[in-house]
Order: C-alpha cells, then sequence, then structure tokens
C-alpha cells in the first residue's frame, strides 16, 4: 500500500471515529435531557398535587394529622384511605409495561412521560412528611452525587460489569424488605433499608452509565433503536437518581 493509501485509510479511520464519538455524545446529552426533564416532570407534578392535599381551612379539613397538618378530601385519600395503596404501586406498573411489552420510541416516549407524572402523584406526600427545606437540600446533594456517579461511570476505563448482578441481587433484597417493611413499620429496618439502598443505588448509577453508554455501539446507525435506546437508559438513570433521593430522604430529612 502506497503511503497515499496509508495517509487515506487513516484520515478515514479519524474520521469514522469522530463521527462515531459525536454520535455516542448526542446519544448520551438526549438520555440525560429526558431524564431530566422527566424529573422535572415528577417534582412540579408532586408539588401541585401536594397543595390540594392539604388546606388550612379547617371547614375543608377532613383529617388532621398528628403534626396539625390538615388534609383534604384528596389527601385523604392518597395518604390514609385504602387508594394509597394503588398510587404506590401503579409507578411499578409502568416500568413493567416498559419493560416487557414491545413499543416504538415515541409510544415509550408517551408511556415515559405518562410515569413520569404517576410518579409525581405517589411522591407527593413527601411535602406532607417532610420539611420542604429538608427537601430541596436532600435534591441537590443527591443531585451533586448522582452526577459524580454517572460522570465516572461514563469515564472511567474500569468495567463495570462485574458490580451487576451484585448490585442486582441487593435491589431485589430491597424491593423484599420495603414490602414487607410496609406492613411491619419498623424503624430499624428502615434505617437499615436506606442505608443500604444508598449505597446500591450509588453503585446503579455509575453501572448503569457504563452499561448505555456501551449499548450505543449495538444502536449506532439505527434511528429508531438509538431513540429507543435513548428512553429505556432515561428511564433507567430517573429511577437511580429518584431512589438514591427517597434513600436520603429517609436517612437525612426532617420530618414535619
Amino acid at each position: 500500500m502506497s503511503q497515499f493509501d496509508n495517509q487515506y485509510a487513516a484520515s478515514s479511520a479519524s474520521t469514522h471515529r469522530g463521527a462515531f464519538n459525536a454520535g455516542l455524545r448526542s446519544y448520551m446529552l438526549g438520555v440525560y435531557n429526558y431524564m431530566t426533564l422527566g424529573v422535572a416532570l415528577t417534582g412540579a407534578v408532586a408539588y401541585i398535587i401536594y397543595t390540594m392535599m392539604v388546606t388550612t381551612d379547617a371547614s375543608q379539613a377532613v383529617v388532621t394529622l398528628k403534626g396539625g397538618t390538615m388534609l383534604t378530601q384528596l389527601g385523604y385519600l392518597l395518604m390514609i384511605s385504602p387508594l394509597k395503596w394503588v398510587v404506590m404501586l401503579m409507578p411499578l406498573l409502568f416500568i413493567l409495561v416498559m419493560s416487557f411489552a414491545r413499543m416504538s420510541a415515541a409510544n415509550a416516549q408517551i408511556v415515559f412521560w405518562a410515569f413520569a407524572t404517576v410518579m409525581g402523584v405517589s411522591m407527593s406526600s413527601i411535602f406532607v412528611v417532610f420539611n420542604l427545606g429538608s427537601i430541596f437540600q436532600i435534591f441537590f446533594l443527591s443531585a451533586a452525587a448522582f452526577a459524580s456517579l454517572s460522570l465516572y461511570g461514563y469515564t472511567t476505563k474500569k468495567d463495570l460489569s462485574g458490580l451487576g448482578s451484585f448490585l442486582i441481587m441487593g435491589l431485589v433484597g430491597l424491593f423484599l424488605a420495603s414490602i414487607v417493611n410496609m406492613f411491619l413499620q419498623a424503624s430499624a429496618l428502615q434505617f437499615a433499608i436506606s442505608v443500604i439502598g444508598v449505597l446500591v443505588f450509588a453503585g446503579l448509577t455509575a453501572y448503569d452509565t457504563q452499561r448505555i453508554k456501551d449499548e450505543y455501539f449495538m444502536v449506532a446507525g439505527d434511528r429508531e433503536a438509538t431513540a429507543h435506546a435513548s428512553i429505556f437508559g432515561a428511564l433507567t438513570l430517573y429511577l437511580d437518581f429518584v431512589n438514591m433521593f427517597m434513600m436520603l430522604l429517609n436517612l437525612l430529612g426532617d420530618r414535619e
């Protein structure tokens, strides 16, 4: 091969590599944008629902909590009545639908926004249980921790796939322990769940970021597959962030 051919081949490889890296950056930016907008939508819905759950007018109150917070009919339904279990478990149904149902990227996006909305309704009670200032402090702490861990997962050369099975086992254990504690209401068990949960979701944030990045190698060049993977990647990181936030809030949050 001539020197010209060698230079041409090297130039072509460099151009291909540059285009691939640009595509990867665009893909990951899309994942983070979907995830961020999903979290914002959840927060907005949660706060709006909260304002409809509480009242300062005793004539509109259905029940008064121990701390003096007066709940409206909606607040009673979402926090005390059996409907609260439906609201708590509804996000899980959306996750199952997105995980197992075959759908286009456009439909997956619609389901993702619906899921973020339902999560907002489910999480609205945190504004009743925790001090507002504490919620914001823990949120920014969670955001800083998430950003650092996700950046590590994106930039590290270390293969994190070995952590996957260990973290999934921890996640299953947390889920089962949380279900049990819904009935036991044991503070010691809740503390243990929160501590372990922070560690598990911290690890998952780095692991999932690397996995989502690696998935781009399989979908690059296929526009529909890339859009589909971007939404599911956003869902994964959304769940990592929200769960880490909730675990930290249970650990460090000031209750009303």
